[in-house]
C-alpha cells in the first residue's frame, strides 16, 4: 500500500490481467483542491474522444489526487498531443500531472474480501504499519482505505481482499489488542447494507449504571449488590444464582423508589445518536437487559425502541418481596430473546448485531451476525467478533460503514443536536 497516494494505488499498483491486454493510460494530477478540477481535467480528455475505464479521487488536507484510467485516444498520433494538453492544463493550474502508459486494468480482486474498520483514540502511525504488515503476512491486498470520522475518534476503513474473513480476523484482533486499537472485520457483500436488527445489553452498555446498584444504593446494601455483580459479569458466578442473592437484599424497599432510580440513570455518551441514526437507516433496535422491567420500559419509551426484555422486581402491597417474576433473563436468556426479536423483526441471525459487556452477553455475541463487546470484560472481548474499548457508544456506527459526516448531515437536516 502507498501510504502517500491511497488515490492511485488501486489504479495503478496492479500489474495488467495480462501481457496481451489493450494499452491504457493513467492520468494523475495532484496539487492543491479548488472547485473543477475533475470537469478541467475531463474537459480536456473530451478532445481526444478517450473511453473512462476506472476515475479514483482523495482530498487530504486540502490536497487533491484524482486519477483517470482511460483508452490512449483513437487518432493516430494523438497520444502525443494528449501528454501535451494534459500537461499544460495542470500547469496553468499549478497543479502537478503525470500520464503513465501501460496495459489492461486493475487485477482482479482475490477471493475473500472483508471491510475492516479500525478505531484510535488515537490511531497511530505504528498501528496502522503493524496492521497492514499483518495483512500482508495473511496473503491480502489492501484495496482501499477511506476515512470514516475524526472523533470523537478516528475511525478508518479498509477494503481488503485475498484472504478469508475469519482467517483475517483472528490476525488482526490478535494485532489491534496489542496496538492498543478496536478493530472490526466482516465480510464484503449485499448484506452488509441490508436491514438489521441491533440489540444491546443495558447496564454499563446503554447506560454507564448498573440498575440494581441503584436500586441497593436506597435499600443500603450498595457495596454487597456491586461485589456480587462483578463476579456475576466476570463469569465468576452463574448469573440467575447471583441475581435472585441480589435480588433478595431489596426485599422491603418502597416500589416508589422506581421513579428515583429511573432519574438516575445515565445514558452512555453516544447512545441517543447511535439509536436516532439507526432508526433513520431502518434499523429495528432492541435492548435485553439482567435488569429490570422497571426501568427497561421507562428506556423503550424514551429512546423510541421497538423491543425490550428484562427481569421483573415483584411487588407486594407497594413493596419489593426480594423476588423476581417470570423468565429469568440470564446468559443463555439473552441469546434466546435475540432469536426472538429477530423473528418478530423479519430479520436472520446473521444480520443482526448484538452489543453488549458481561460474561452474560456471550451467547448473544457468539449468536449474532455481528457481536460487539463494548468496553467489556477481557473474557468477553476475548470470545467477541469485536472491541470497542473507548466510551462513545456511536462508535457503532463506523462499524457499520457509517461515516461521522453523514451522522451531522442527517441531523442538520431535521435540526437535531448531534451532541447527546
Amino acid at each position: 500500500m502507498n501510504a502517500t497516494d491511497p488515490a492511485a494505488q488501486a489504479l495503478s499498483a496492479a500489474p495488467p490481467v495480462s501481457t496481451d491486454a489493450e494499452r491504457t493510460l493513467l492520468v494523475k494530477v495532484f496539487g492543491k483542491d479548488r472547485p473543477g478540477i475533475t470537469a478541467g481535467l475531463f474537459g480536456q480528455l473530451a478532445g481526444f474522444g478517450v473511453e473512462v475505464i476506472d476515475i479514483e479521487q482523495v482530498v487530504t488536507r486540502g490536497r487533491i489526487t484524482l486519477c483517470a484510467l482511460v483508452t490512449p485516444p483513437p487518432a493516430a498520433g494523438a497520444e502525443g498531443a494528449l501528454r501535451v494538453t494534459v500537461h499544460r492544463w495542470a500547469e496553468e493550474h499549478k497543479l502537478q500531472a503525470e500520464v503513465i502508459s501501460g496495459t489492461g486494468d486493475n487485477r482482479s480482486r482475490g477471493e475473500g474480501r472483508s471491510h475492516v474498520t479500525v478505531l484510535g483514540h488515537p490511531l497511530t502511525a505504528a498501528a496502522v504499519a503493524a496492521l497492514s504488515t499483518r495483512v500482508s503476512e495473511t496473503g491480502g491486498n489492501i484495496d482501499r482505505v477511506f476515512r470514516l470520522a475524526k472523533y470523537p475518534v478516528t475511525a478508518v476503513e479498509l477494503t481488503i481482499s485475498g484472504v478469508p474473513t475469519e482467517e483475517l480476523r483472528g490476525v488482526l484482533a490478535a494485532e489491534a489488542a496489542a496496538q492498543r486499537v478496536d478493530i472490526a472485520v466482516v465480510r464484503s457483500g449485499l448484506h452488509r447494507r441490508a436491514k438489521r436488527l441491533i440489540v444491546m445489553d443495558v447496564d454499563s452498555t446503554l447506560i454507564q449504571d448498573e440498575v440494581i446498584e441503584l436500586f441497593a444504593a436506597h435499600a443500603g446494601c450498595e457495596e454487597q449488590v456491586a461485589a456480587v455483580t462483578e463476579q456475576a459479569m466476570r463469569g465468576e458466578l452463574d448469573f440467575a444464582e447471583s441475581l435472585r442473592a441480589r435480588v433478595a437484599l431489596l426485599a422491603g424497599l418502597d416500589a416508589d423508589v422506581t421513579e428515583k432510580v429511573r432519574a438516575e440513570v445515565r445514558l452512555t455518551p453516544g447512545a441517543r445518536t447511535l439509536i436516532r441514526t439507526l432508526k433513520r437507516l431502518g434499523y429495528q433496535v432492541a435492548i435485553v437487559s439482567g435488569g429490570f422491567t422497571q426501568v427497561t420500559d421507562h428506556l423503550v419509551e424514551r429512546l423510541g425502541l421497538d423491543f425490550a426484555a428484562a427481569n421483573t422486581l415483584e411487588v407486594e402491597d407497594g413493596k419489593f418481596t426480594g423476588r423476581v417474576t417470570g423468565e429469568i433473563v440470564d446468559r443463555a436468556g439473552k441469546a434466546r430473546w435475540l432469536a426472538r426479536f429477530a423473528e418478530r423483526a423479519g430479520v436472520p441471525l446473521e444480520q443482526t448485531v448484538a452489543i453488549g459487556d458481561g460474561a452474560n452477553d456471550l451467547d448473544m455475541l457468539n449468536a449474532a451476525g455481528l457481536g460487539v463487546a463494548f468496553n467489556a470484560k477481557p473474557v468477553v472481548r476475548q470470545q467477541a467478533d469485536t472491541a470497542v474499548n473507548v466510551p462513545f457508544l456511536d462508535t457503532v456506527l463506523y462499524l457499520l460503514g457509517v461515516t461521522r459526516e453523514e451522522v451531522e448531515a442527517a441531523d442538520e437536516l431535521d435540526g437535531t443536536p448531534t451532541e447527546d
